[in-house]
C-alpha cells in the first residue's frame, strides 16, 4: 500500500468519557489511508474498542460521547452523525464477540447486512462475493447460527458487514476466543478482501503477533492513549514490543521483581 495513498479516516486529539465522569480515552490521534490495514494494538482495557465505537459513532449505547478532538470520514467531520449515516457512507464496525442473530439461518443473518441496498441484484452479487470468501458459510447457509462454531459465528459477522458493500471495516478483537487455525482463516480473508476488493480496515487486536503479521500500520495503546505507532514491519523488529507485546524479551524468564517493575523500564512511559 502506498503511504501517499489518501487519508481515509483521520482521528485527531479525541477524549471520550463514560457516564460524564470516567476519562477512557486521552488525546487518541490516528490516521488510516485508503487500503491500509491499520491495527490499533495493545491488552484489555487499553483504550481500543472506545477508539472504534468513536469512529463508529456506537458510543452512546455505551453512555460514552467524544468530548474533545475530531473525528474525520474523507475529510467530513463525523462526529454527529448516527451510525446508520456511516453504513451508508461505507462505515461498517464488525463488534467483538462475533454477535449474530441466534434464532436466523447462517444466510438470514447474512442478508441483514443488506438493509441499506436497494438493487436486489447487487444484494445477490454480494450475497455470492461472501460465499466465495466464505464457503464454509455458504455450506452452513440453513443451519441456525446458535449452533455453528465460533469460527464460522465470525466469519458470518464480517460476512454481514460485506454485505453491505463497505469502503472502511472496523473490525474488533476478530482473534477473540478462536483456536490458531481459525485466527490464521480469518486473517487471510481480511487480507484477501483488502487486496482484492480494497477494503480499508482498522482493527483493534490484543493477538500483536498476528495483527503486524498483517497490518501495514500499528498504533500501540496503553491507558487510552497511544505510546507508539509505526509501520507494522517496524514494530515488529522494535525491542520494546517484543519484549512486552510479543514475548521474545531476552532469553532468560523475568523474576517477578523484573515484572514488577516493566512499567518504569518502558521507555515510552517515563
Amino acid at each position: 500500500m502506498s503511504t501517499d495513498s489518501p487519508i481515509v479516516l483521520n482521528v485527531n486529539g479525541i477524549e471520550v468519557i463514560y457516564n460524564h465522569v470516567i476519562l477512557v480515552l486521552k488525546g487518541v490521534s490516528l490516521t488510516v489511508r485508503q487500503g491500509q490495514i491499520a491495527a490499533i494494538l495493545g491488552g484489555n482495557g487499553a483504550g481500543k474498542t472506545t477508539t472504534l465505537r468513536a469512529v463508529s459513532n456506537l458510543l452512546k449505547g455505551e453512555r460514552g460521547e467524544v468530548t474533545k478532538g475530531s473525528i474525520e470520514l474523507r475529510g467530513e467531520r463525523i462526529e454527529n452523525l448516527s451510525p446508520a449515516d456511516l453504513v451508508q457512507r461505507g462505515v461498517v464496525q464488525v463488534m467483538e464477540g462475533r454477535h449474530c442473530f441466534a434464532h436466523l439461518t447462517i444466510e438470514e443473518n447474512l442478508m441483514t447486512g443488506s438493509y441499506t441496498r436497494k438493487d436486489k441484484a447487487e444484494v445477490a452479487r454480494n450475497l455470492e462475493k461472501v460465499y466465495t470468501y466464505f464457503p464454509r458459510l455458504k455450506t452452513r447457509r440453513t443451519s441456525q447460527a446458535a449452533y455453528t462454531s465460533g469460527g464460522e459465528q465470525q466469519m458470518c459477522a464480517i460476512g454481514r458487514a460485506l454485505m453491505a458493500n463497505p469502503s472502511v471495516v472496523l473490525l474488533d478483537e476478530p482473534s477473540m476466543g478462536l483456536a490458531p487455525q481459525i485466527v490464521e482463516e480469518v486473517f487471510e480473508i481480511v487480507k484477501d478482501l483488502n487486496h482484492k476488493e480494497g477494503v480499508t480496515v482498522l482493527l483493534a487486536e490484543q493477538n500483536t503477533n498476528m495483527a503486524l503479521r498483517y497490518a501495514d500500520y500499528g498504533y500501540i495503546m496503553e491507558s487510552g492513549r497511544i505510546v507508539m505507532d509505526g509501520p507494522a514491519a517496524d514494530l515488529r523488529n522494535n525491542e520494546d514490543v517484543k519484549e512486552f507485546y510479543l514475548g521474545m524479551g531476552g532469553g532468560e524468564r523475568k523474576s517477578f521483581k523484573d515484572v514488577k517493575s516493566y512499567k518504569r523500564r518502558k521507555r515510552w512511559l517515563a
